[in-house]
């Protein structure tokens, strides 16, 4: 990493937390429901020496993991912003320690350390992607599909994207919907890297029924099981052929290793946010490129904050599959900065300082249902 703004100290001197209200484009549905409006979190930072930038991925319900925006507002409050006014000055790569004794929140973490990594760079002059060492100026993107009411709905819904340009598609299956859904796609678009996502919805009872995703020519099938359940997955990697990729059970460098030393995924999806915040996903990411393990950069449905140092983070060189980046009409027809467009299936890496995004003001006050100002006492 750049020394140069891991040098600087602020002292901050204001959080401010707006929630967020962002209608999307068409409803996502998951295993664990459908969104037509997608509640956000987003933070700002004041210091001695400007302000930065972040977002929170925490949903608004513990169904994806067990942080949710409501208790996400005791905890800001309560726990981890008056640690770091009580440390005084610090860099963003100080906050990990400073809250470590806060067990868990991994993401509310991750928020705080966001904002004031985007401040610190933006005082250095220096890009995200430059401090981190990215090498890529613009990186290859995915596109995560949604459980649709019909297989046909589905077909059309990917056809689309693929008319749009993306060459890699992830498919969101649940029990009920999924060998024959993936199959009608698979027929549909027989040359596109294809990918399911089943966000922990199955059981290691369910193997030989998945295991005949395996005719279907996919990059990987990611997180079937229970976010805890290593030994499940590890026998689901010796008894079928695509690859298995985890996603929900990384939340740290040492879950991390512990599932590559049971052999339970050939593939790591790194979420910064899950894993407690971007300088915690560079670990990850450089831990499993010197054992040879592919990684992507995940998605939460992020507004162009988290989209512009997602794409900082994928043009690391260990980065080798497509992430859910996607361009930014895929979710929104208004982002909060400027859209990030696709063109021949990559985007570009922003290269200004700090996450090298500006946020439309204007808008986020249109659509903000909630704000509060967190100062030292």
């Amino acid at each position: 990493m750049d020394d140069t703004a891991s040098d600087l100290r602020f002292t901050p001197q204001l959080f401010e937390l707006r929630r967020l209200k962002m209608p999307l484009v068409r409803p996502f549905r998951t295993s664990f429901g459908t969104e037509t409006v997608r509640e956000m979190m987003i933070a700002r930072v004041v210091t001695e020496h400007g302000e930065g930038w972040a977002e929170c991925s925490i949903e608004s319900d513990p169904l994806y993991l067990s942080e949710f925006l409501d208790a996400a507002d005791h905890v800001f409050s309560d726990h981890l912003v008056p640690r770091l006014f009580a440390h005084g000055a610090l860099r963003a790569e100080d906050v990990a320690d400073v809250l470590e004794p806060v067990k868990g929140h991994r993401m509310a973490k991750a928020t705080l350390e966001m904002a004031l990594l985007d401040v610190q760079l933006r005082a250095a002059g220096i890009s995200f992607q430059q401090y981190i060492g990215g090498t890529s100026t613009s990186v290859e993107v995915g596109v995560s599909v949604g459980i649709t009411d019909t297989i046909d709905e589905l077909v059309s819904n990917v056809a689309g994207y693929v008319e749009d340009g993306y060459t890699r598609v992830k498919l969101k299956i649940e029990p009920g919907f999924d060998i024959e859904p993936v199959r009608r796609v698979r027929e549909a678009n027989p040359d596109i890297r294809l990918q399911v996502d089943a966000n922990t919805a199955y059981f290691v009872e369910d193997i030989d029924h998945l295991a005949q995703l395996d005719e279907l020519a996919l990059l990987l099938i990611e997180q079937p099981f229970g976010e805890d359940d290593l030994v499940g997955h590890a026998e689901l990697a010796r008894r079928i052929t695509t690859p298995v990729c985890l996603d929900e059970a990384i939340r740290s460098l040492d879950h991390t290793r512990t599932a590559l030393a049971l052999n339970a995924a050939h593939i790591i999806n790194i979420k910064p946010a899950r894993v407690g915040g971007y300088l915690a996903a560079v670990k990850i990411h450089d831990h499993c490129r010197a054992l040879g393990i592919p990684v992507w950069c995940g998605g939460m449905l992020e507004t162009g904050i988290g989209r512009a140092a997602n794409l900082a983070l994928a043009s690391l060189p260990g980065f080798t599959l497509p992430g859910d980046i996607s361009a930014t009409k895929r979710y929104w027809t208004q982002d909060i900065t400027r859209p990030f467009e696709m063109v021949d299936g990559r985007i570009e890496v922003p290269t200004g300082p700090g996450f090298g995004v500006d946020v439309d003001l204007d808008f986020v006050e249109e659509i903000t249902f909630e704000r509060r100002e967190l100062r030292p006492v």
